[in-house]
C-alpha cells in the first residue's frame, strides 16, 4: 500500500531569532494535523550553515519532540549526514536506538553526505573526498544494533572494543534508507539492500527511470554488500505540492515557493545570490500562463501541464483532483512513499495547513487500500 509523507526542511526567508521559532512552531502545528489526517511519516533532512533554504540542523532533536507529541505517526531521519565529525557513528546509534524506543518503534533511519562543500568545510572535509568516510560509517552503525561489543579498525573510523546502549525497539533495527538524486546513488542504494529516498524534482518520468535503476539494483545485490540486516525494496519520491480549493491559487502559491527553494538551493550549492521575493513579480498572460523567473531565465509556465524540471516547477500544484492526477503518476511510476513537500520558503502556514486538509480529506482516502502498482503486478503475476 502507497505511503504518504511529509519531508521538511525548515525553509525559512525570516533567518532571524523570530524566523526560527516561527518555522519550528509552524512545522510542529502541521505534523499535529497530519498524524489526525492520517500521513503515515513525517521525514527531517539534516542541513548545517544553509542560511534560508534549511534551518533543519539537529532533526534527532526536533523528531525526539515530535515523537513525544504523537502517538501513531512514523518519524524519519532523511538523512543522518554521516560525516564522522558530524556525526559519530556511535552517537549516531545511541541516538536512532534510543528514539527508536521511545517512539515504540516508528523510527526510520536514512543515512547520507549532505549536499555542499558550505556543510562539508564546516566540520574540516572536501565533499569530493567525503564517500569513503560515509560508505565505512554506515556500514559500520548497524553492528551497534546488534553485536553486544564492536570493535572497529578502518580507514577513517578506530573504535577500540566497545558496549553500546540502547539496542533499538525494532528488531534487528529500524529501516534504513539512503538519499539519491543520481543514477550512481540510486545504484548504490539498491545494491546495499536499503531503500530509496529520491529527493530530486523529475517528476513522474524521471522516477520511472529511477525506478528501473534502483529495482535491478537491488535484484541483483550481493550479500556482501548489504548494509545493516534488514533490506527493503522502496521508493520514496519527493513531489512539492500545494493543495487548496482555488487551484489557480494554489498553482501561484506553488509556483512562487518553489521558484524560493530553488533560488535558495542554487545560492549554496551553486554560488548564486540570495534570494530576494520582494522584487519578484509573476504575471498571468492571456493564455493561462504564468510568467516568472528562476534566477536570470525567464519561465512560461502552463498550469494545466505538470512539470518534470525544477526551474519549471508546476508539478502537484491545486486542486484536490489535480493532486490524485499527479500522484496517481508518481505511483504508476514506481513510487512506494510520496513525500510532499510544501514547506517552501514563502508558502504562508494557512495554506500549507490547508494543503493538509485536503489531502487528508480527499487524496489519501482515494489511494488507501488500493495496492500500489507494484503489488498490483506482483498480485497479477501470481
Amino acid at each position: 500500500m502507497t505511503k504518504f509523507s511529509i519531508i521538511y526542511e525548515a525553509q525559512t526567508e525570516d533567518e532571524t531569532r523570530e524566523g526560527d521559532l516561527r518555522v519550528f512552531n509552524e512545522i510542529v502545528d502541521q505534523v499535529m494535523l497530519a498524524e489526525e489526517y492520517g500521513f503515515d511519516t513525517v521525514w527531517c533532512v539534516e542541513h548545517t550553515s544553509l542560511s534560508n533554504y534549511s534551518h533543519m540542523s539537529a532533526p534527532e532533536t526536533f523528531l525526539a519532540y515530535i515523537a513525544g507529541r504523537t502517538t501513531r505517526i512514523g518519524i524519519g531521519h532523511g538523512v543522518v549526514c554521516l560525516m564522522p565529525a558530524m556525526n559519530h557513528p556511535i552517537k549516531v546509534a545511541e541516538r536512532i536506538s534510543m528514539l527508536d524506543i521511545l517512539s515504540k518503534g516508528r523510527l526510520h533511519f536514512g543515512v547520507g553526505k549532505g549536499g555542499s562543500q558550505q556543510e562539508a568545510g564546516a566540520f574540516g572535509y572536501e565533499l569530493g573526498e567525503l564517500q569513503p568516510y560515509i560508505d565505512e560509517a554506515m556500514k559500520l552503525i548497524p553492528r551497534f544494533f546488534v553485536e553486544d561489543v564492536v570493535e572497529h579498525h578502518g580507514q577513517h573510523i578506530d573504535i577500540p572494543p566497545r558496549p553500546v546502549h540502547p539496542k533499538p525497539f525494532q528488531t534487528p533495527h529500524p529501516l534504513m534508507y539512503m538519499a539519491t538524486t543520481k543514477p550512481e546513488t540510486l545504484v548504490m542504494a539498491g545494491s546495499r539492500g536499503l531503500g530509496a529516498l529520491v529527493l530530486g524534482f523529475g517528476g513522474p518520468d524521471d522516477i520511472r527511470e529511477k525506478s528501473r535503476v534502483y529495482r535491478e539494483a537491488f535484484r541483483n545485490r550481493r550479500a556482501d554488500d548489504q548494509v545493516g540486516y534488514r533490506p527493503i525494496e522502496h521508493i520514496a519520491a519527493l513531489c512539492p505540492t500545494l493543495v487548496l480549493e482555488n487551484g489557480a491559487e494554489a498553482r501561484r502559491m506553488g509556483v512562487r515557493g518553489q521558484r524560493y527553494f530553488y533560488e535558495s538551493l542554487d545560492r549554496w550549492y551553486r554560488g548564486g545570490p540570495k534570494p530576494d521575493p520582494k522584487n519578484w513579480g509573476e504575471d498571468v498572460d492571456s493564455s493561462g500562463q504564468i510568467v516568472t523567473r528562476f534566477a536570470s531565465e525567464e519561465v512560461r509556465l502552463d498550469i494545466k501541464k505538470p512539470s518534470e524540471s525544477i526551474r519549471n516547477p508546476n508539478q502537484s500544484f491545486g486542486d484536490a483532483q489535480d493532486c490524485i492526477a499527479y500522484v496517481e503518476r508518481l505511483i504508476e511510476a514506481g513510487a512506494d512513499e510520496i513525500l510532499f513537500c510544501w514547506q517552501m520558503g514563502t508558502v504562508p502556514q494557512w495554506a500549507q495547513l490547508e494543503t493538509i486538509r485536503q489531502i487528508g480529506r480527499h487524496v489519501i482516502p482515494h489511494f488507501r487500500g488500493r495496492p500500489s502498482a507494484r503489488a498490483a503486478e506482483k498480485l497479477a503475476a501470481e
